[in-house]
Protein backbone atom coordinates (compact mmCIF):
# COMPACT_ATOMS: atom_id res chain seq x y z
CA UNK A 1 0.00 0.00 0.00
CA UNK A 2 2.93 2.32 0.88
CA UNK A 3 4.80 1.52 -2.69
CA UNK A 4 0.78 2.45 -4.24
CA UNK A 5 1.02 5.67 -2.17
CA UNK A 6 4.04 6.69 -3.80
CA UNK A 7 3.36 6.01 -7.13
CA UNK A 8 -0.16 8.96 -6.81
CA UNK A 9 2.98 11.04 -5.25
CA UNK A 10 5.68 10.43 -8.13
CA UNK A 11 2.34 10.80 -10.88
CA UNK A 12 1.24 13.68 -9.60
CA UNK A 13 4.23 15.66 -9.43
CA UNK A 14 5.04 14.74 -12.95
CA UNK A 15 2.74 17.31 -14.21
CA UNK A 16 2.68 19.75 -10.87
CA UNK A 17 6.08 20.92 -11.51
CA UNK A 18 8.50 21.88 -8.49
CA UNK A 19 5.23 21.54 -5.67
CA UNK A 20 6.21 18.40 -4.03
CA UNK A 21 5.28 19.45 -0.81
CA UNK A 22 1.81 20.22 -2.02
CA UNK A 23 0.98 17.31 -3.65
CA UNK A 24 1.74 15.62 0.31
CA UNK A 25 0.00 17.82 1.64
CA UNK A 26 -2.68 16.79 -0.63
CA UNK A 27 -2.46 13.52 -0.41
CA UNK A 28 -2.57 13.39 2.94
CA UNK A 29 -6.45 14.65 2.52
CA UNK A 30 -6.88 11.81 0.50
CA UNK A 31 -5.59 9.29 2.52
CA UNK A 32 -7.63 10.34 5.32
CA UNK A 33 -10.36 11.10 3.37
CA UNK A 34 -11.38 14.46 3.70
CA UNK A 35 -11.39 17.88 1.73
CA UNK A 36 -8.69 20.73 1.13
CA UNK A 37 -8.97 24.42 0.53
CA UNK A 38 -6.17 25.42 -2.00
CA UNK A 39 -6.13 29.59 -1.38
CA UNK A 40 -3.74 31.54 -3.87
CA UNK A 41 -4.21 33.36 -7.16
CA UNK A 42 -5.09 31.99 -10.30
CA UNK A 43 -3.03 30.39 -12.60
CA UNK A 44 -0.95 28.82 -10.31
CA UNK A 45 -1.97 24.98 -10.71
CA UNK A 46 -4.76 24.30 -8.61
CA UNK A 47 -6.99 22.96 -10.82
CA UNK A 48 -4.08 20.69 -12.29
CA UNK A 49 -3.72 19.70 -8.47
CA UNK A 50 -7.26 18.06 -8.79
CA UNK A 51 -7.71 16.73 -12.18
CA UNK A 52 -3.82 15.02 -11.30
CA UNK A 53 -4.96 13.38 -8.51
CA UNK A 54 -8.29 11.83 -10.12
CA UNK A 55 -6.46 10.86 -12.68
CA UNK A 56 -3.86 9.03 -10.75
CA UNK A 57 -6.28 6.98 -9.22
CA UNK A 58 -9.23 6.42 -11.78
CA UNK A 59 -11.00 8.77 -10.50
CA UNK A 60 -14.29 10.95 -12.18
CA UNK A 61 -13.32 14.48 -11.97
CA UNK A 62 -16.07 17.08 -12.47
CA UNK A 63 -15.34 21.10 -11.70
CA UNK A 64 -18.07 23.90 -10.56
CA UNK A 65 -17.18 27.19 -11.44
CA UNK A 66 -18.99 29.25 -8.23
CA UNK A 67 -20.79 32.39 -9.51
CA UNK A 68 -23.05 34.87 -7.79
CA UNK A 69 -26.44 32.82 -9.69
CA UNK A 70 -25.74 29.55 -8.95
CA UNK A 71 -28.44 27.67 -7.69
CA UNK A 72 -27.79 24.43 -5.48
CA UNK A 73 -29.41 22.48 -7.67
CA UNK A 74 -26.69 22.99 -10.13
CA UNK A 75 -24.69 21.19 -7.58
CA UNK A 76 -26.27 18.59 -6.09
CA UNK A 77 -29.16 18.05 -8.69
CA UNK A 78 -32.58 17.69 -9.41
CA UNK A 79 -35.87 15.73 -9.94
CA UNK A 80 -37.33 15.66 -13.12
CA UNK A 81 -40.91 14.75 -14.24
CA UNK A 82 -40.76 12.46 -17.42
CA UNK A 83 -44.29 12.66 -19.04
CA UNK A 84 -43.98 8.95 -20.68
CA UNK A 85 -43.46 6.91 -17.22
CA UNK A 86 -45.29 9.62 -15.32
CA UNK A 87 -42.79 9.89 -12.66
CA UNK A 88 -39.71 11.80 -11.32
CA UNK A 89 -36.21 10.54 -11.89
CA UNK A 90 -33.75 12.23 -10.13
CA UNK A 91 -30.75 13.40 -12.07
CA UNK A 92 -27.43 13.52 -10.60
CA UNK A 93 -25.34 16.97 -10.05
CA UNK A 94 -22.02 17.13 -10.83
CA UNK A 95 -21.25 16.86 -6.99
CA UNK A 96 -21.53 13.00 -7.69
CA UNK A 97 -17.71 12.54 -8.85
CA UNK A 98 -14.84 11.40 -6.71
CA UNK A 99 -13.19 14.65 -6.44
CA UNK A 100 -15.00 18.06 -7.09
CA UNK A 101 -13.00 20.89 -7.84
CA UNK A 102 -15.09 24.04 -6.11
CA UNK A 103 -14.22 26.40 -8.22
CA UNK A 104 -14.13 30.25 -6.24
CA UNK A 105 -16.16 28.78 -3.69
CA UNK A 106 -16.68 32.64 -2.13
CA UNK A 107 -18.24 33.41 -4.99
CA UNK A 108 -21.80 32.17 -4.62
CA UNK A 109 -24.16 33.05 -1.94
CA UNK A 110 -24.03 31.02 1.08
CA UNK A 111 -27.43 28.90 -0.17
CA UNK A 112 -25.51 27.54 -2.70
CA UNK A 113 -22.26 27.21 -0.86
CA UNK A 114 -24.17 25.09 1.91
CA UNK A 115 -25.24 22.48 -1.10
CA UNK A 116 -22.21 21.19 0.22
CA UNK A 117 -21.98 20.57 3.62
CA UNK A 118 -23.85 18.06 3.74
CA UNK A 119 -21.95 16.64 1.11
CA UNK A 120 -18.13 16.87 2.57
CA UNK A 121 -19.83 15.70 5.62
CA UNK A 122 -22.29 12.82 5.20
CA UNK A 123 -20.87 11.94 2.02
CA UNK A 124 -24.50 12.08 1.18
CA UNK A 125 -27.00 14.38 -0.62
CA UNK A 126 -30.95 14.87 0.33
CA UNK A 127 -33.04 15.88 -2.30
CA UNK A 128 -37.15 16.34 -2.36
CA UNK A 129 -36.45 13.99 0.51
CA UNK A 130 -34.51 11.34 -0.44
CA UNK A 131 -30.93 10.47 0.43
CA UNK A 132 -28.96 9.85 -2.46
CA UNK A 133 -25.07 8.42 -1.66
CA UNK A 134 -21.77 9.77 -2.90
CA UNK A 135 -19.24 7.78 -5.07
CA UNK A 136 -16.18 6.49 -2.97
CA UNK A 137 -13.76 7.98 -2.47
CA UNK A 138 -15.15 11.48 -2.46
CA UNK A 139 -13.13 14.31 -2.14
CA UNK A 140 -13.80 18.30 -2.39
CA UNK A 141 -10.76 21.01 -3.77
CA UNK A 142 -12.47 24.26 -2.75
CA UNK A 143 -10.26 27.45 -4.32
CA UNK A 144 -10.58 30.96 -3.44
CA UNK A 145 -8.37 33.87 -4.28
CA UNK A 146 -6.98 35.45 -0.79
CA UNK A 147 -6.82 38.84 -2.05
CA UNK A 148 -9.96 39.70 -4.00
CA UNK A 149 -12.59 40.29 -2.06
CA UNK A 150 -15.34 42.06 -4.13
CA UNK A 151 -18.22 40.40 -5.13
CA UNK A 152 -17.29 37.44 -2.41
CA UNK A 153 -18.97 35.77 0.45
CA UNK A 154 -16.97 34.64 3.62
CA UNK A 155 -17.08 30.94 3.89
CA UNK A 156 -18.78 30.51 6.98
CA UNK A 157 -17.00 29.06 10.04
CA UNK A 158 -19.04 25.93 9.72
CA UNK A 159 -18.35 24.68 6.40
CA UNK A 160 -14.20 26.21 6.64
CA UNK A 161 -14.08 23.47 9.90
CA UNK A 162 -15.02 20.67 7.50
CA UNK A 163 -12.09 21.62 5.44
CA UNK A 164 -9.01 19.27 6.88
CA UNK A 165 -6.41 21.61 5.46
CA UNK A 166 -5.92 25.48 4.00
CA UNK A 167 -2.72 25.45 1.59
CA UNK A 168 -1.88 27.85 -0.66
CA UNK A 169 0.04 26.67 -3.87
CA UNK A 170 2.49 29.49 -4.48
CA UNK A 171 4.37 30.17 -7.41
CA UNK A 172 6.82 27.32 -8.53
CA UNK A 173 10.75 27.82 -8.73
CA UNK A 174 12.18 29.68 -11.81
CA UNK A 175 13.32 26.29 -13.01
CA UNK A 176 10.60 24.29 -12.65
CA UNK A 177 8.61 27.63 -14.40
CA UNK A 178 10.99 27.28 -17.59
CA UNK A 179 10.05 23.12 -17.70
CA UNK A 180 5.71 24.13 -17.61
CA UNK A 181 6.65 26.24 -20.68
CA UNK A 182 8.61 23.71 -22.13
CA UNK A 183 5.88 20.73 -21.39
CA UNK A 184 2.79 22.75 -21.92
CA UNK A 185 3.94 23.78 -25.33
CA UNK A 186 1.31 21.00 -26.99
CA UNK A 187 -1.31 20.86 -24.75
CA UNK A 188 -1.75 20.05 -21.13
CA UNK A 189 -0.01 16.84 -19.81
CA UNK A 190 -2.36 16.13 -17.25
CA UNK A 191 -4.79 14.37 -20.18
CA UNK A 192 -1.98 11.92 -20.82
CA UNK A 193 -1.33 11.00 -17.09
CA UNK A 194 -2.56 7.62 -16.76
CA UNK A 195 -4.08 5.92 -13.59
CA UNK A 196 -1.56 4.28 -10.78
CA UNK A 197 -4.06 3.11 -8.65
CA UNK A 198 -7.50 2.24 -8.91
CA UNK A 199 -10.52 3.12 -6.30
CA UNK A 200 -10.62 0.23 -4.51
CA UNK A 201 -7.38 0.19 -3.99
CA UNK A 202 -7.52 3.75 -2.82
CA UNK A 203 -10.68 2.69 -0.54
CA UNK A 204 -8.19 -0.20 1.08
CA UNK A 205 -5.60 2.44 1.74
CA UNK A 206 -7.53 4.76 3.50
CA UNK A 207 -8.90 2.22 5.99
CA UNK A 208 -5.25 0.83 6.60
CA UNK A 209 -4.42 4.62 7.54
CA UNK A 210 -7.19 4.65 10.45
CA UNK A 211 -4.79 1.69 11.66
CA UNK A 212 -1.94 3.50 12.03
CA UNK A 213 -1.07 4.06 15.65
CA UNK A 214 -1.36 6.50 17.71
CA UNK A 215 0.42 6.87 21.44
CA UNK A 216 -1.29 8.28 23.95
CA UNK A 217 0.95 11.15 24.53
CA UNK A 218 0.25 12.24 21.11
CA UNK A 219 -3.09 12.62 22.04
CA UNK A 220 -2.87 14.04 24.98
CA UNK A 221 -0.30 16.79 23.06
CA UNK A 222 -2.97 17.12 20.35
CA UNK A 223 -5.61 17.64 23.25
CA UNK A 224 -3.08 20.14 24.81
CA UNK A 225 -2.80 22.53 21.69
CA UNK A 226 -6.48 22.60 21.26
CA UNK A 227 -7.14 23.03 24.42
CA UNK A 228 -4.73 26.15 24.66
CA UNK A 229 -6.22 27.56 21.64
CA UNK A 230 -9.40 27.93 23.49
CA UNK A 231 -8.08 30.03 26.21
CA UNK A 232 -5.89 32.10 24.08
CA UNK A 233 -6.31 35.70 24.89
CA UNK A 234 -6.05 36.28 20.81
CA UNK A 235 -8.48 34.13 20.12
CA UNK A 236 -12.57 34.76 20.09
CA UNK A 237 -12.99 30.93 19.82
CA UNK A 238 -10.39 28.37 19.06
CA UNK A 239 -10.12 24.57 17.76
CA UNK A 240 -13.21 22.62 17.68
CA UNK A 241 -13.33 18.89 18.71
CA UNK A 242 -13.62 17.82 15.17
CA UNK A 243 -10.44 20.25 14.62
CA UNK A 244 -8.49 17.87 16.96
CA UNK A 245 -9.81 14.47 15.60
CA UNK A 246 -9.07 16.00 11.36
CA UNK A 247 -5.59 16.56 13.13
CA UNK A 248 -5.19 12.80 14.66
CA UNK A 249 -6.71 11.25 11.35
CA UNK A 250 -3.67 14.29 9.26
CA UNK A 251 -1.05 12.75 11.49
CA UNK A 252 -1.98 8.55 11.08
CA UNK A 253 -1.99 9.69 6.86
CA UNK A 254 1.49 11.75 7.10
CA UNK A 255 3.15 8.86 8.83
CA UNK A 256 1.59 6.51 6.49
CA UNK A 257 3.28 8.69 3.89
CA UNK A 258 6.20 7.96 5.30
CA UNK A 259 6.10 4.22 5.29
CA UNK A 260 5.17 3.96 9.00
CA UNK A 261 2.50 2.42 10.69
CA UNK A 262 3.15 4.48 13.81
CA UNK A 263 2.96 8.24 14.11
CA UNK A 264 5.55 10.34 15.87
CA UNK A 265 5.68 13.88 17.47
CA UNK A 266 6.46 15.88 14.36
CA UNK A 267 4.17 14.08 12.29
CA UNK A 268 1.53 15.97 14.05
CA UNK A 269 3.60 18.98 15.08
CA UNK A 270 4.13 19.38 11.09
CA UNK A 271 0.71 19.77 9.81
CA UNK A 272 -0.57 21.94 12.32
CA UNK A 273 -0.23 25.22 11.33
CA UNK A 274 -2.13 24.19 7.71
CA UNK A 275 -5.03 22.04 9.84
CA UNK A 276 -5.58 24.48 12.77
CA UNK A 277 -5.28 28.21 11.00
CA UNK A 278 -7.95 28.33 9.36
CA UNK A 279 -10.48 27.02 12.44
CA UNK A 280 -9.32 29.57 14.38
CA UNK A 281 -10.91 33.26 14.87
CA UNK A 282 -9.16 35.93 15.65
CA UNK A 283 -10.59 38.74 17.92
CA UNK A 284 -11.40 41.94 16.01
CA UNK A 285 -9.35 40.69 13.02
CA UNK A 286 -9.33 41.99 9.45
CA UNK A 287 -10.22 39.70 6.33
CA UNK A 288 -6.92 40.51 4.71
CA UNK A 289 -4.77 39.94 7.33
CA UNK A 290 -6.40 36.67 8.95
CA UNK A 291 -4.73 33.83 7.30
CA UNK A 292 -1.20 35.16 7.91
CA UNK A 293 -2.08 36.27 11.88
CA UNK A 294 -3.40 33.14 12.54
CA UNK A 295 -0.70 30.88 11.47
CA UNK A 296 1.43 33.24 13.48
CA UNK A 297 -0.87 32.62 16.59
CA UNK A 298 -0.92 28.82 16.54
CA UNK A 299 3.08 28.54 15.82
CA UNK A 300 3.70 30.93 18.97
CA UNK A 301 1.08 28.48 20.93
CA UNK A 302 3.60 25.22 19.39
CA UNK A 303 6.81 26.65 20.97
CA UNK A 304 4.97 26.99 24.29
CA UNK A 305 3.89 23.60 24.70
CA UNK A 306 6.69 20.94 24.59
CA UNK A 307 5.71 18.17 22.59
CA UNK A 308 6.35 14.14 24.04
CA UNK A 309 9.88 12.66 23.60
Amino acid sequence: MHELVNRILDNVTRVVLGKRDVAEQCLVALLSGEHILLEDVPGVGKTLMGKALARSINGVFRRIQFTPDLLPSDIVGSSLYKTNTSEFVFNEGPVFSHFVLADEINRAPPRTQSALLEAMSDRHVSVDGITHPLPAPFMVIATQNPYEFEGTYVLPESQMDRFLMRISMGYPPRDYERQILETHREGEPVEALAAVCSTDELIAIQRAVRGVRVDDSISEYILDVVHATRESSELAFGISTRGGLLWYRASQAWAFLQGRDYAIPDDAKGLAVSVHAHRVQLKGFFQAGMRQEAEEIILRILSHIAAPV
